[in-house]
């Protein structure tokens, strides 16, 4: 093989190629045209004299040599990627891509607004694409590229991706600044009499955590809204009589509006983490994002 031929772009468009497994996905990946990748594809078959990719009903199936080059390939551009990253100061202020983040409506709120607004002055070329977060596909959305970065717990994060926690949250009472039964504190008779909204992402769940700490003494609460989301809960409350248990950075500050109360009863809190793929884990921009994200919610790394 007359390694005179190769350049490192079609040495990056194989490597994508084999991850993927895909013209589309691959082009996309590298922000070229459908036709631009195919050149690319006939040139590397014509240099190593093999198929490489053969097309199947869905998607291409790599050939015996392919899947020898794959891993050697992906390592060794790794390798090159990391020195080129350790000695190329990278500048965020001159950076610029698009970066994709998965998240529930929770973490946009109290981790990617933040974040967008710091990085409207510290990278402004830096373009944040939000995606409602779905955890039947994120691995293989991290895989091919489709995801950057995904926020979630810790629990719930396939054990194949990188994880690093983030912050431990923890659960305030919100009620309306002039609710005629509540002035500053409540207590557990009263809770379990009132009105209820609660946050139930798949859907129609009438139960949450503080459930599990009432049914052990017995005494239930009553819940009358479910909402598949937390955005719109501080909203519901500030205009009835209802109360809610929500994450103490949902809430925020909103003077005026609500009255914000520590439970009567001890609510476990959780824990957000970020998630990523490991072929992420050395790039510069990518990088950086990760370490501004732990630096605006106080994170502390789980393991690397």
């Amino acid at each position: 093989m007359d390694t005179s031929r190769l350049d490192f772009n079609l040495l990056v468009t194989l490597d994508a190629l084999l991850a993927e497994r895909n013209v589309t996905h691959t082009a996309k990946r590298l922000n070229l045209s459908q036709p631009a990748l195919s050149a690319r594809l006939t040139r590397l078959r014509e240099i190593f004299g093999d198929q490489l990719l053969i097309p199947v009903q869905r998607g291409m199936v790599l050939t015996q040599r392919a899947q020898e080059l794959q891993g050697p390939l992906h390592e060794a551009l790794e390798g090159v990627r990391h020195v080129i990253a350790d000695n190329a100061p990278f500048d965020p202020a001159r950076a610029e891509a698009t970066i994709t983040i998965a998240a529930s409506d929770y973490a946009q709120y109290s981790i990617l607004m933040p974040l967008v607004c710091a990085l409207r002055i510290e990278a402004p070329g830096v373009r944040i694409a939000w995606r409602t977060i779905d955890r039947s596909v994120l691995p293989a959305q991290l895989e091919r590229g489709d995801v950057d970065l995904a926020l979630m717990t810790p629990e719930t994060a396939p054990e194949t991706l990188r994880i690093k926690k983030l912050y431990r949250e923890q659960y305030v009472m919100i009620a309306r600044a002039d609710h005629p039964l509540i002035r500053g504190h409540i207590d557990v008779d009263l809770f379990c009499s009132l009105d209820h909204v609660i946050v139930s992402p798949q859907g129609g769940g009438f139960t949450g955590p503080a459930d599990a700490v009432l049914g052990a003494e017995g005494r239930p609460r009553r819940v009358v809204l479910s909402t598949p989301g937390f955005l719109v809960v501080p909203e519901i409350v500030a205009r009835s009589e209802m109360v809610a248990l929500l994450p103490r950075r949902i809430v925020g500050e909103r003077p005026g509006h609500l009255q914000i109360l520590k439970p009567p009863i001890e609510v476990p809190g959780f824990d957000m983490a970020m998630v990523w793929h490991d072929r992420t884990t050395t790039h510069p921009i990518r990088s950086w994002l990760r370490n501004r994200i732990s630096g605006l919610t106080g994170g502390r790394k789980r393991h690397p």
